[in-house]
């Protein structure tokens, strides 16, 4: 039985593989037609591909295929259908998040909003298209975006927009040969310059964009070419010159509209044919001719009134009938576009009241687990009895749990709001991997497990990477292993796999003979808060966000994560980072931080606690006395502005929530009169949106609660430190 159903997953697979490779043919030889003008050809592939993709329900296909039906309506002059087609693409790739085929959605519609005279809408979409492929690393799509940018500020006599549009996408175009693109941007540019008064500047812009376009054979840019100068050379009075382009320009348009024509269906020809009064002239003439040589002058002059009369009477029926689909249409598009601004309010009212949750429960449930911590931590040092001691170990197991599901969602939410920082240093790779081993082996050792570690020997030690953030994804994989195998092995592994000069490209492998995953949940195990299954979570433990914490690192490092497992088989997890070769590691000098007391003259410093938690000023005193440090509490801002005017007082730790004034403000007030005292922000609040407030009011540093003893102790000495050599 299990051997049937592996059959049939792999002849599924098979025939979605068959089907996946139709589809990309069929969208090749559409724009093999597209390429030729033939358009309804192109047309028909699209739809084939896109009901084979939607038979296999692959959602990044279905996307891309909407957008290039989208491009194609653009093409053949069909602006509000081509619309529809792009907002499907938009919903399609916005939940698939291929950012990537999106930024070429919202292009296409920047190019319809313009031909639709809709600029600034058409701006807002050129805008969002630029973001995206910037944040992709795409910088040579954004030339033609640049350009597209500077030419809808042309329609809109934005000449000075245009003019900086357009020179950085002559720039990025140089950068990646973009002949197409160059030509057409210089061309452009030479208007913006001639009514930015620099009419030869422009002429000569316009020259150089013409040359290149000729000798590529662009033709759409070269007919475009021929127009800017003729209206350049009359506007400067070189009317002979202006009439030669015209001239040129009219010849070349109407080769190009005959073989659009060519492509489109009989009312469309009927639509292009009375848009484009020359092509209307020459067909009239035409018909005049074969009329003069069979009829007499009266017999021609009635066909002909008649003829005009009914051309007349559909020309208007028409005009009326688009007018009024028109006004159907704004009206329509009125009303999309205010129920968009609706739901963009809604969701940007959503994003701060998430915010402001977080912040709020956060500061609310690490406010008492300061409590928890601090006095389990204090109990366990105060000698309890025997029977005390696992009570107590209970106790703070729990509170550290607590404190480490609180800290992974606001990690969560800093990768969700793309806040998250590189900061890279030098280290020992080898080391840090050997280091997290040790650290996690009393866990191992509890399971029965032995930890190998295979380092490759062509791999060197030291690199120039952001060792904090790969230690997190370590010991997240690594303690997952841990988490999930018994009486086992686990293998750490990194090797290179590429380089280039100091560029290597490193890959890390966590493997485990663990209970494994099954394929139905392998698909999900990265999102937040996802576990194999409710009983694997009552069973082991755990809050399901640390996988979705390692993507999120890895992706912002640049790098990428699979997994291989089999269940009841084991795991593996494998990824690879980018990382720069370092020649040397700066040593970090250990300090013992309050052990040697004869390092600062302990009890001439003066600590002024400010906290209105009467159980949190209780902690902290204790932990300060500890420290042999001096301290007086105070439990609001007002008082603690009067003692500090007072006193001299080397710190402040400062409570943010108090009654009264805060410890916002009251820092903003002491810093009025004393500008050199420490003062750290002792508090709960750790969203990072916060940070700009904390430095605004004047605080030096930002002491969360519940703090580590020894992180605590660190920015103590270090600032006591500080200012005992600034008073030497």
């Amino acid at each position: 039985m299990l051997s049937f159903s592996a059959s049939s997953q792999s002849t599924i697979d098979e025939d979605e593989e068959t089907i996946q490779n139709t589809i990309n043919f069929r969208i090749d030889q559409a724009q093999q037609d597209i390429d030729k003008n033939a358009y309804y050809e192109a047309r028909e592939k699209y739809n084939e591909a896109l009901q084979l993709a939607i038979k296999i329900d692959n959602k990044k296909s279905i996307g891309i295929i909407y957008s290039k039906i989208g491009k194609l309506q653009y093409i053949i002059e069909e602006p509000d259908e081509a619309i529809k087609s792009l907002i499907k693409a938009n919903e399609v790739q916005r939940f698939a998040k291929d950012d990537i085929n999106l930024a070429e959605t919202y292009k296409t519609l920047g190019n319809v909003y313009t031909s639709k005279k809709q600029y600034q809408q058409a701006l807002d979409y050129y805008k969002s298209s630029k973001t995206l492929f910037e944040q992709e690393d795409l910088n040579n799509f954004v030339a033609e975006v640049l350009l597209n940018e500077g030419i809808t500020y042309i329609h809109l006599k934005d000449y000075e927009n245009a003019k900086q549009h357009l020179l950085k996408s002559i720039t990025v175009a140089r950068r990646y040969d973009l002949d197409k693109i160059l030509s057409s941007a210089k061309i452009n540019l030479g208007t913006s310059l001639f009514y930015l008064n620099d009419a030869t500047g422009a002429i000569n812009q316009a020259n150089e964009g013409l040359a290149l376009a000729k000798k590529n054979k662009f033709n759409n840019v070269i007919n475009n070419g021929y127009l800017v100068l003729s209206n350049l050379n009359q506007e400067t009075g070189n009317y002979k010159l202006a009439n030669e382009y015209l001239k040129k320009h009219i010849a070349l348009s109407d080769s190009l509209i005959e073989v659009k024509r060519s492509n489109m269906s009989q009312e469309k020809r009927m639509q292009l044919l009375i848009e484009n009064q020359t092509e209307y002239q020459k067909e009239q003439l035409a018909n005049l001719e074969e009329q003069k040589a069979a009829n007499n002058l009266n017999k021609l002059t009635t066909i002909l009134s008649i003829a005009l009369i009914t051309i007349l009477s559909l020309l208007t029926l028409s005009l009326y009938k688009n007018n009024n689909i028109r006004l159907k249409t704004n009206n329509m598009l009125h009303k999309k576009n205010a129920e968009l601004i609706v739901s963009k309010e809604k969701a940007e009212l959503a994003s701060k009241t998430k915010a402001n949750f977080l912040s709020t429960v956060t500061h609310e449930l690490r406010t008492p687990l300061y409590a928890v911590t601090g006095l389990t931590n204090m109990l366990l040092e105060e000698n309890p009895k025997p029977n005390q001691i696992q009570h107590l170990k209970s106790l703070k197991f729990s509170g550290d749990y607590l404190l480490t599901f609180i800290n992974d969602i606001l990690q969560i939410n800093k990768i969700e709001a793309n806040k998250v920082e590189i900061e890279p240093e030098a280290f020992s790779l080898k080391k840090k991997i050997t280091n997290i081993i040790a650290a996690l082996n009393n866990s191992a050792t509890d399971n029965n497990i032995n930890i190998h570690l295979e380092y490759d020997t062509n791999l060197p030690e030291n690199f120039f990477a952001d060792q904090i953030k790969i230690s997190q994804i370590l010991i997240n994989l690594i303690g997952n292993a841990i988490k999930f195998t018994k009486d086992g092995d686990i293998w750490v592994r990194a090797y290179q796999i590429a380089k280039n000069n100091d560029q290597f490209t490193v890959r890390f492998e966590i493997e485990d003979n663990g209970i494994g995953i099954s394929q139905e949940k392998q698909n999900q195990l990265f999102e937040s808060f996802s576990q194999g299954s409710i009983q694997i979570n009552r069973k082991y433990g755990g809050t399901g966000l640390g996988l979705s914490i390692v993507k999120g690192l890895i992706q912002i490092l640049k790098g990428t994560i699979s997994l291989e497992s089999e269940l009841g088989k084991g795991s593996k997890f494998i990824f690879e980072l980018p990382l720069k070769y370092a020649e040397k590691v700066a040593k970090v000098k250990q300090v013992n931080y309050f052990k040697d007391i004869n390092e600062i003259d302990l009890k001439d410093i003066n600590i002024l606690v400010v906290e209105d938690n009467k159980i949190n000023q209780m902690i902290t005193k204790k932990i300060l006395n500890k420290m042999k440090l001096n301290c007086d509490v105070i439990d609001n801002g007002e008082d603690a502005v009067e003692m500090v005017k007072n006193k001299k007082y080397h710190v402040v730790l400062m409570d943010i929530h108090m009654p009264g004034i805060s410890g916002l403000e009251a820092t903003r007030i002491i810093r009025t009169f004393n500008k050199e005292i420490t003062i750290f922000a002792l508090t709960a609040v750790t969203l990072e949106d916060k940070m700009h407030e904390f430095d605004e009011a004047g605080f030096d540093d930002i002491i969360s609660k519940p703090f580590k003893q020894e992180d605590f102790e660190k920015k103590l000495f270090e600032a006591l430190i500080k200012q005992d050599s600034e008073t030497v």
